[in-house]
């Protein structure tokens, strides 16, 4: 990424550190879909990606637990932010589509606040998820939920020796708020990509609004700072794309720009994330989304030495 100037978005963004993941769903839940690092289907046993205090990140590892983050996700994206619920999920009370069958889902759990499930027993609580899909499942079972918004075949064809993996529906419990959560949520994805020797990760980002016009200096930010080198553009689908170059960049307040940023946004900056070609707007979520590209060997030393090449920071 060019950065001109004696002013470095990345320099202001670079304190901050991010990543996710591990293994997958018990194939007993879902039949086929959670494999090993061999290749084998089977269920991943009690591995834990990371610890830090009470709060431990990890796999979920029953249906019951995907229902789990399902309702922290409708807490989060349908009765604090502005996304429209339809019939079913407004009954289900769980923000909930069929990439959630396929996926691994990454959980945030506090050991210190327990929980009553339906047969009276306390569990752990869920405060943070993150939904990652390797590409040979992707493949396996229609492709990428991002491929509804951005082009990215074209990318996954162009290097067929990399590994892909999406990331999406993050969401964290807002008394959790804050960086160890995050850190914790990041470490769990880079042990994830470790294991499963990931090269390139991808996924939507959000910014809150769905009138460009109004978020005009932030899409504009990302444009002219933040823009993919053409070997890693991915354009949005042209049904769907939304200009971002909307301010010139010298009249851009780039200080002033970069705090408005959504602090997941910012983070993936920090590790040194490219930003896609056009945004989409996502009426049901009440977003604008850019699109995410992150090569592993393009990622922020900073941050691969902050949490180890094994992962190993907070590991338990």
């Amino acid at each position: 990424m060019m950065r001109p100037g004696l002013f470095s978005p990345r320099k202001l963004v670079q304190k901050f550190v991010p990543m996710m993941g591990e293994q997958g769903i018990s194939a007993r839940f879902f039949p086929g879909f959670a494999k090993s690092l061999h290749g084998e289907t089977g269920l991943y046993g009690d591995l834990s990606l990371g610890r830090v205090g009470s709060l431990e990140v990890r796999l979920a590892r029953t249906a019951r637990e995907v229902k789990k983050a399902q309702r922290l996700r409708y807490h989060v994206f349908y009765e604090e932010m502005s996304a429209i619920a339809d019939a079913q999920t407004l009954a289900a009370r769980r923000d909930m589509d069929a990439f959630d069958a396929i996926c691994d889902h990454l959980l945030v759990v506090d050991h210190a606040s327990m929980k009553r499930n339906k047969l009276g027993r306390l569990q752990p609580q869920i405060v943070g998820t993150y939904r990652l899909l390797r590409q040979d499942v992707a493949e396996a079972n229609g492709g990428f939920y991002t491929a509804s918004e951005y082009d990215i075949q074209p990318l996954v064809d162009a290097n067929p020796g990399l590994r892909f993996l999406e990331l999406g529906r993050s969401c964290v419990l807002k008394p959790y708020r804050n960086k160890r959560t995050v850190e914790l949520l990041w470490h769990g994805i880079w042990a994830y990509v470790i294991r499963h020797r990931i090269d390139v990760m991808i996924g939507c980002a959000s910014i809150e609004g769905t009138d460009p016009d109004r978020i005009a200096s932030q899409l504009s930010f990302l444009h002219h700072h933040a823009r993919a080198p053409e070997p890693w553009r991915v354009r949005a689908v042209p049904e769907r794309y939304v200009e971002m170059n909307r301010v010139a960049r010298e009249e851009l307040n780039d200080k002033a720009t970069l705090r408005e940023l959504p602090p997941l946004v910012k983070g993936y900056l920090r590790l040194g994330a490219y930003i896609g070609d056009g945004a989409v707007v996502d009426y049901q979520f009440g977003t604008t989304d850019v699109l995410i590209v992150m090569p592993v060997t393009q990622l922020n030393e900073r941050y691969v030495n902050y949490y180890g090449a094994d992962a190993s920071r907070y590991s338990s």
